[in-house]
């Protein structure tokens, strides 16, 4: 939800900031969805390199280094475009994900498999499955785009993420997307910076499945913000896997082709 606009005036900006005046709980988990997707807006490009680490029940941990490079959506029907590329360890060095976020179809997502030296397409009916053998699904890693949940408002509540105590609008969001692993999300917005800080996911039996806590948020560039840790617990199992992020770097040079089946086995 995961791992990741436009300029606006002031005025247009505040606009979009004001759930308050919707009249249903549906108009008002939209509009604050509305207002975290547009505090967003503008980045264009960015990469970041991070670390992740595997922790299972007993407390044995397993980390990988990888890289995070994203493309701005442009057009109505697209999102974000992404591509994760892991260095090590040896296992999974190489190992490349992209993907190309839509808002109502499924998302493209393609997996190259250095040991096999091909690029794979993720089907629908496989993306509720773990990604390298983390607690994150394929789906997860997509972006979230704006129109791709019905959104209900539920209510807003204080609790501490992290070190910090803050209010919190609760947002009840349904996959509008087919086969998705999840019967719902409940998704968290902090009512200062607009910003996701915990999403809780349940399976297609309606349980409780995951969380995932998102925090150290940085500010960069006067508007964006992104989180530096980001923490998805299985309740299931009892197996945690952490993303610990280093600095991100916006406007670098990515175009079109780099986000490209093809662009993968040059990775």
């Amino acid at each position: 939800m995961t791992l990741f606009k436009s300029t606006m005036t002031a005025m247009g900006a505040l606009a979009l900031f004001m759930p308050a005046l919707a009249e249903t709980p549906q108009e008002k988990g939209f509009a604050i969805a509305e207002r975290n997707d547009v505090s967003d807006a503008g980045f264009g490009t960015s990469t970041v390199e991070l670390t992740m680490t595997l922790a299972d029940p007993s407390g044995r941990t397993t980390k990988r280094d990888l890289r995070i490079d994203t493309r701005e959506k442009e057009g109505d029907g697209n999102g974000d475009r992404s591509v994760t590329v892991f260095y090590s360890p040896r296992d999974v060095e190489g190992t490349a994900l992209l993907t190309h976020s839509k808002v109502i179809e499924s998302d493209d997502q393609w997996l190259y498999l250095p040991a096999l030296r091909r690029t794979k397409r993720i089907s629908s009916s496989n993306k509720s499955g773990p990604f390298v053998g983390s607690e994150f699904a394929f789906e997860d890693i997509a972006g979230s785009e704006l129109g791709k949940y019905d959104y209900t408002y539920l209510e807003t509540v204080t609790e501490t993420v992290g070190d910090e105590e803050m209010e919190l609008d609760k947002v009840e969001c349904i996959p509008a997307y087919e086969r998705s692993g999840y019967d719902k999300i409940h998704c968290y917005f902090d009512t200062e910076v607009f910003q996701a800080r915990k999403f809780d996911f349940f399976d297609r039996g309606g349980q409780k499945l995951k969380t995932l806590i998102l925090d150290d948020y940085r500010q960069y560039e006067e508007s964006l913000w992104r989180p530096h840790t980001q923490t998805m617990t299985n309740h299931i199992t009892g197996k945690e896997t952490v993303l610990e992020f280093g600095d991100y770097e916006f406007g670098i040079d990515l175009d079109e082709r780099d986000f490209e089946p093809e662009a993968l086995e040059r990775l």
